[in-house]
């Protein structure tokens, strides 16, 4: 026995079958075990939000999951988002507001605010929703607040705030 778990992982809508060392990241895995390097390695420390990936529709930070504890469920990376509809208009909302700079966050930007915006329409309030009995309109302090978890080094969220109210109000 080599220590290693047997795991199905299904990522952007293919099965993958394999055998992990139980302490393999899920971003280690998608990067180096499944070659989808879209997903970024950041501070690894679940600090910066650059390795954001939705799973079952909710953001987590794949370097803090291991990837046995996604076996069964669906992993959405940002490889995916360009065959993904709302994952197509964030894209070209990020462009049109010059929502990147370097680029490295983008892509867990980009998934987040995937996720982000189903939170709101679900009507999940954050931290800083005042009305709980109400669903909150999404202002730039909303939008702030629910993608505090994502961080730009290089200082573009004026623009990444924009791109994401564009596409909340189409």
């Amino acid at each position: 026995m080599n220590g290693h778990i047997p795991i199905c992982l299904r990522v952007n809508g293919q099965a993958y079958e394999l055998s992990l060392d139980p302490r393999v990241s899920l971003l280690d895995c998608l990067r180096e075990h499944l070659d989808l390097t879209g997903t970024k390695k950041g501070c690894d420390q679940g600090a910066c939000g650059a390795c954001t990936v939705l799973v079952d529709g909710e953001r987590i930070n794949a370097c803090l999951t291991p990837a046995v504890q996604c076996d069964g469920v669906e992993i959405i990376t940002i490889e995916a988002m360009a065959g993904h509809e709302l994952g197509t208009k964030v894209q070209q909302a990020f462009l049109s507001h010059d929502g990147f700079q370097c680029g490295y966050c983008t892509s867990g930007q980009i998934c987040s605010t995937v996720a982000m915006l189903a939170e709101h329409r679900h009507g999940r309030p954050s931290a800083v929703t005042e009305d709980l009995t109400e669903p909150a309109a999404l202002t730039d302090t909303e939008i702030r607040e629910r993608m505090a978890g994502n961080l730009c080094r290089c200082g573009a969220y004026n623009g990444i705030v924009a791109a994401i109210r564009e596409v909340a109000e189409a």
